[in-house]
């Protein structure tokens, strides 16, 4: 599926300011799934734009406007190609879970991290899940998957830094509350969970229905991969329970929210703002050169840069 974004970010503050830093999380990943054809971010007011992959490979892209100003909006389009990604076709004993090497491989998604830290409610539900899922790999992580996907999907009745603990307690959330619980749970079974970032093309996040026709408004979205042995990463969706595919553009990975937030910065002036985040998404008509993978669909990407060699015909990546 060929997707256009179009993501706008809006700051109207209560006085003019005279410097604001910022940093944007906002580009589309390539890899053996999704691929950019093209990405470019504005600015108004103008200003120059750096960008760099951090620690967790997501490209961040950093600009400070200097003058005074405000207003600041942002806008990153993109342009990503993305096809289906497919789960583990065998169950494997979950005592692999334990070899020494492997855990050592993923030890910063078996931790606790800033927005999961789990308590006695969570502890108890993973003992409970634990006895309910099936002896494999694969069926523990679908019993979690299962547990967290019982809950309400319900908007407003947390924020971002809300507990794990509670949010099981209180048995709603949205989005980045399933992802952060799910997460949780897996770690606390000894499943290494990373959090990503990005967007669904879908008419409700709660059920992940299609989109009647070509353009939606959309929010941001969140999921989960958890790493399975003799196989990689596992990408799932805890919050509507639906195959993560060709409709969801993944932007960047890591622990929790913290280290995907989309947009984060500071500004010298009055406190006071206002913030308006818009997204749209556009489904395109495009004709696949080969299959998902496959030289000419998804072209290889650069090692140096990091960003895909364009085949012939396609715009490159700008920003």
């Amino acid at each position: 599926m060929r997707l256009d974004i179009r993501y706008v970010t809006r700051f109207a503050y209560g006085a003019p300011v005279v410097e604001s830093q910022n940093e944007l999380r906002a580009a589309p990943t390539s890899d053996a799934h999704q691929q950019v054809v093209h990405y470019r971010v504005t600015t108004t007011p103008a200003t120059r734009i750096v960008s760099y992959t951090d620690y967790w490979g997501t490209r961040v892209d950093t600009f400070g406007v200097t003058g005074p100003h405000d207003e600041l909006e942002v806008v990153a389009s993109s342009t990503v190609e993305t096809a289906a990604r497919p789960g583990p076709s065998q169950d494997i004993p979950r005592a692999a879970l334990d070899d020494v090497t492997w855990r050592d491989a993923h030890l910063e998604f078996l931790q606790r991290s800033p927005h999961v830290t789990w308590g006695p409610t969570v502890l108890d539900r993973a003992r409970e899940v634990s006895v309910a899922g099936a002896d494999g790999v694969r069926g523990l992580i679908e019993a979690v998957e299962a547990a967290v996907g019982a809950l309400e999907y319900r908007r407003g009745r947390t924020t971002v830094g809300v507990d794990v603990d509670e949010v099981l307690t209180a048995g709603a959330g949205v989005c980045q509350d399933f992802a952060h619980l799910t997460i949780a749970l897996l770690r606390v079974l000894g499943v290494p969970a990373r959090y990503v970032s990005g967007y669904l093309y879908a008419a409700d996040d709660a059920t992940g229905q299609d989109v009647v026709g070509e353009e939606i408004d959309v929010e941001t979205h969140a999921w989960v991969e958890a790493a399975v042995p003799g196989f990689g990463w596992w990408a799932l969706d805890p919050t509507n329970r639906s195959t993560v595919g060709e409709r969801h553009v993944t932007i960047g990975r890591g622990r929790d929210y913290d280290d995907v937030a989309p947009l984060r910065g500071v500004f010298n002036g009055a406190p006071d703002h206002e913030l308006a985040v818009n997204v749209r998404m556009r489904r395109l008509a495009v004709t696949a050169s080969g299959t998902p993978g496959a030289p000419g669909l998804f072209p290889a990407v650069d090692a140096a840069s990091g960003l895909p060699r364009t085949p012939a015909g396609l715009p490159s990546v700008d920003g």
